[in-house]
Order: structure tokens, then C-alpha cells, then sequence
């Protein structure tokens, strides 16, 4: 079992894979990389991640740096557990740009409607400073639920009431808070 990652040792991660691909591409960072980028943790198990456009030597560069590095990569993102959210792309704010690739964090409205479908505490935790720190607003968050709702059936392992309930619940309860 490899290390955690903190922040620094995902940022040398960015610049090591920039640096080793052969070809320009498109890298989505989601989940605990996202919360390691914003602050809202110290430290992660995986560097979850979208390659889309996969640039050339993407696999091999990944393989290499795992062991170099110490971390351990994720193929991983919310439309891989939830629809996809329409405008996704447009949405996905840039991290910076590390040799030929340019880094996204995965839109933050799917990461927070993935999150809220899991309901694990560390992920309603993400979801909260999302909210706080203005990157996701609850009115938009339920109409973005409301946009893939129907794409749920596409998705037999998700109980698409209690997802619902999971949404409507953190975004009630928001809305409470801020009424106090």
C-alpha cells in the first residue's frame, strides 16, 4: 500500500505527468484531489482522475509515477457513478496548466451530486465547504439533480428516491442553517 498524498506531493504528481506524456491532453482531478487543492483536507488515499482527451503515454507515465512518487491513481469520475451533468466540461474550473496537459477539477456540481449519492461523512463534509466557500449554490445543485433524474434508470445500482432525499435533505438543511 502506497502512502497518503498530501497537496505537495500532488502538485509534484501534476508536474511529473505533465512532464512524461507525448502528447497534449486533458486531465480531470475529482474527489480528494479536489479537496486537497481547496484546503478542505490535509491529506487523500488516491488521486482520482479523468484523462479525457488521453494523451499519448498517459498509462505508462501513470504506472511510473505511482512507484516514484509514492501515490496511488484513480481512473475515477462522477459519470462513472452518476449521469453525466449537462455543460459538465464548461463548468470544470482550470487548475493550471504542467507541461502538455491542462488540469480541471471535475465539475464540482457532479463531484457534490456524487458525493451526496455515496453519503459518506468525509463527502458530505467536501459538499458543506463547497457551499461555503461559494463554489456550489443548493438551488443550482437541485436543479442539476433535477436535469439527470432521468437518466437514473441507466443506473440500476442507484435507489434514485433516496438520492433524491439525499439531495433535498443537504439542500433543506442548508437553507435552514442559513435561516438561523
Amino acid at each position: 500500500m502506497r502512502g497518503e498524498t498530501d497537496r505537495e506531493k500532488l502538485q509534484r504528481f501534476m508536474v511529473a505527468l505533465g512532464d512524461r506524456v507525448r502528447g497534449e491532453g486533458t486531465i480531470f482531478l475529482t474527489g480528494g484531489a479536489t479537496a486537497l487543492l481547496h484546503g478542505w483536507r490535509a491529506a487523500t488515499i488516491d488521486i482520482d482522475l479523468k484523462a479525457d482527451p488521453e494523451p499519448a503515454g498517459f498509462f505508462e507515465a501513470i504506472v511510473s509515477l505511482k512507484e516514484k512518487l509514492d501515490v496511488n491513481v484513480e481512473l475515477a469520475s462522477p459519470d462513472q457513478f452518476i449521469p453525466p451533468l449537462p455543460g459538465w466540461r464548461e463548468r470544470s474550473p482550470l487548475i493550471g496548466v504542467f507541461g502538455q496537459l491542462r488540469f480541471y477539477h471535475y465539475d464540482l456540481y457532479a463531484q457534490a451530486l456524487s458525493k451526496l449519492q455515496r453519503h459518506h461523512d468525509r463527502d458530505l463534509r467536501d459538499v458543506r465547504s463547497m457551499v461555503r466557500d461559494g463554489l456550489v449554490d443548493v438551488g443550482q445543485l437541485e436543479a442539476m439533480f433535477a436535469a439527470i433524474e432521468p437518466a437514473l434508470l441507466r443506473y440500476p445500482a442507484i435507489d434514485g428516491a433516496s438520492f433524491r432525499s439525499s439531495v433535498t435533505d443537504f439542500c433543506d438543511e442548508i437553507e435552514r442553517e442559513r435561516n438561523q
